[in-house]
């Protein structure tokens, strides 16, 4: 129960990495709010939860339309009471050399993963300053350390959310509100397989490929990642803030 008495809002809920956020904070005793633009994988999160014995609703969400955020943190406010964590999840996996992407490419992949991260942010500050403090947890990735051929927007805007992790860690110390953010490397989810459709490898080689890339020599599970943002949602790493937690099975080690 280490999220006992919390309320969460997880953005990108729906699949993946946030869907496995989503189940193990409410394992771990909060009460969370799933937002995210798929209403359907998103309402079998909350039935998943629901089944499990825990406390979830869902908000759909297009995290790139200020309008639509304020709604849904309003209404995760009216419906937990308080507002103790926010995951910034939600993602668009846009790839390409800068030659090939386009000028709705550019809005896409900045406006949710950068953009609609701050207007996340900027609706949750006032819940946490009330109660004196939070913690958000921005889902970056190794993409935001290392180069990668052909993957100039994705790799830009984590580069990007890094950044704004640090600067509003420094801005928000003083309202005793943590920011940090997790950095995962290659992980078994949609988002993967996209990435392979995209380079048209076959599936078995692509998953040997990214596996073979790290020291532990295969991709992570979405539970695995979900445990670092427990930990940077709870109050174990109540003096850890501006910092990213790198979890790519030592990928950037080598």
């Amino acid at each position: 129960m280490r999220l006992n008495d919390k309320s969460a809002i997880v953005t990108g809920g729906a699949a993946g990495i946030g869907r496995a956020i989503c189940q193990l904070f409410a394992e771990e005793g909060a009460s969370v709010t799933v937002a995210d633009i798929d209403e359907v994988d998103g309402r079998e999160t909350v039935r998943l939860i629901a089944d499990a014995g825990g406390e979830a609703g869902f908000v759909r969400t297009d995290v790139s339309d200020e309008t639509q955020v304020k709604a849904m943190v309003d209404q995760a406010a009216s419906s937990m009471g308080k507002i103790d964590v926010l995951v910034n999840d939600a993602a668009a996996f846009v790839f390409g050399l800068v030659e090939d992407v386009t000028d709705d490419d550019w809005q896409r992949v900045f406006g949710v993963n950068v953009i609609g991260a701050s207007y996340c942010v900027r609706n949750v500050m006032p819940h946490m300053k009330a109660l004196g403090g939070g913690s958000i947890v921005n889902i970056a990735s190794v993409s935001a350390m290392v180069a990668q051929a052909a993957f100039v927007p994705y790799n830009a805007s984590k580069g990007a959310l890094l950044q704004l992790t640090r600067c509003l860690a420094l801005d928000l110390a003083p309202h005793g509100i943590r920011v940090n953010c997790v950095c995962p490397g290659s992980v078994l989810t949609q988002a993967t397989e996209a990435h392979r459709k995209f380079t048209g490898t076959d599936r078995d080689d692509f998953l040997r490929e990214a596996g073979s890339s790290n020291f532990l020599k295969r991709i992570a599970h979405p539970r695995e990642i979900a445990y670092g943002a427990l930990f940077l949602a709870s109050d174990e790493s109540s003096f850890m803030t501006g910092s990213p937690l790198i979890m790519d099975g030592g990928a950037t080690a080598q």
